[in-house]
């Protein structure tokens, strides 16, 4: 089961009581005393793991707590520190503080750990109360009690492009046939119950991570749908793909329109990322219609088609790709950089499509 948001209370340990002793042997008269320290409790870690995607083994433990220090003996012997309690959560979880709502650590790269709570000092044995007027100390220090916290653990996963669109248009599709990710796809909307990752291989050394969210409808960010429960699940990508479907009963400038404005009503850094358009389901819509619907898309956003031959698009079909203004990949934040007529069940300008979302990654990563 995927759960991407808990609320639990974590408990770092207390720490042991100290002796209270004195030192008793045959030929020593009068040792004095000898309590040693109790142990000091453990703490509270939070460590970050590629090998964890989910939050839902915190469903059971509502309340974490981590081992108390060992009480002082006798002979100056210090008790045995509480081991400290490692939390693991997968990258791109938030801990966040239940009552401020302050986001204290956020946990993004695999193998990054982050001290939480101290667990308490071990009380004093009664050597350390020993003095000229007080030569046989009774007493010794109780262990200081450990830090208690009220948290709430949010999971927003980490991904270079998010697929947004309708209910079934074709978002687990095209992930499962240019990723490594095998979402349950079927002919009836919502099929997408939970957010999906899927790494894009290009090549044999380069790579870029694709999210598929549920399906945004009008008012997702206003908690309509599942959109509002998953929107931020991309929130931390920086290239968006609108899929708007050419097989739609809805316009193709209501789909766009609509989705820009939820993702952008939702986060507005979001609705400022650099974004391309994928026009799906050519397959099935007669060539003459896909050009003039393209071709009616591209005019209502007011962009002109052109064609660049290193993408290797469809030539028959018209595209829309943005022109790099300078070797850094400079393009414009409040256009597209490229429309594109896909069909994930033929292939249609699928590797294309790939190779260009990948230059548009890698423009971020420089």
């Amino acid at each position: 089961m995927f759960t991407d948001s808990v609320e639990l209370t974590v408990s770092s340990g207390k720490g042991g009581q100290g002796c209270v002793a004195f030192r008793r042997e045959k030929f020593v008269l009068n040792g004095g005393p000898n309590g040693g320290d109790g142990g000091k409790g453990g703490d509270i870690w939070f460590k970050c793991d590629n090998n964890t995607h989910t939050l839902s083994h915190f469903q059971r433990k509502m309340h974490i707590k981590a081992e108390g220090g060992k009480p002082g003996e006798g002979s100056n012997c210090t008790g045995k520190s509480g081991a400290k309690k490692i939390v693991i959560v997968p990258p791109g979880t938030q801990i966040v503080d239940t009552e401020s709502g302050e986001v204290l650590f956020d946990m993004l790269e695999h193998g990054q750990e982050m001290k939480f709570l101290e667990g308490g000092k071990g009380g004093l044995g009664n050597t350390h109360f020993k003095s000229p007027t007080n030569q046989r100390p009774t007493y010794a220090q109780p262990g200081e009690k450990g830090e208690t916290r009220q948290i709430k653990l949010d999971l927003k996963l980490i991904a270079d492009v998010g697929l947004v669109g309708f209910p079934n248009v074709g978002k687990s599709t095209l992930i499962s046939t240019v990723s490594n990710a095998r979402p349950e796809i079927a002919n009836y909307e919502f099929t997408t119950l939970t957010p999906k990752l899927g790494q894009v291989n290009i090549g044999d050394y380069e790579s870029f991570v694709m999210a598929d969210i549920p399906g945004i409808i009008g008012g997702a960010h206003e908690g309509k749908g599942l959109g509002i429960k998953f929107l931020r699940h991309i929130e931390r990508t920086k290239t968006l793909l609108f899929m708007v479907d050419l097989a739609s009963y809805r316009e193709l400038k209501e789909q766009i329109e609509t989705l820009k404005n939820e993702v952008a009503s939702f986060s507005e850094k979001l609705g400022n990322s650099k974004y391309a358009i994928a026009l799906t389901r050519v397959d099935i819509v007669p060539p003459e219609d896909v050009k003039e619907l393209v071709n009616d898309f591209i005019g209502m956003l007011g962009l002109t088609p052109s064609q660049r031959n290193d993408f290797d698009f469809d030539s028959e079909l018209p595209y829309f790709i943005q022109e790099s203004s300078d070797e850094t990949l400079g393009f414009e934040r409040e256009k597209p950089y490229f429309i594109a007529p896909i069909s994930s069940a033929t292939a249609k300008n699928i590797e294309a499509v790939k190779y260009a979302l990948f230059n548009l990654v890698h423009s971020d990563r420089k």
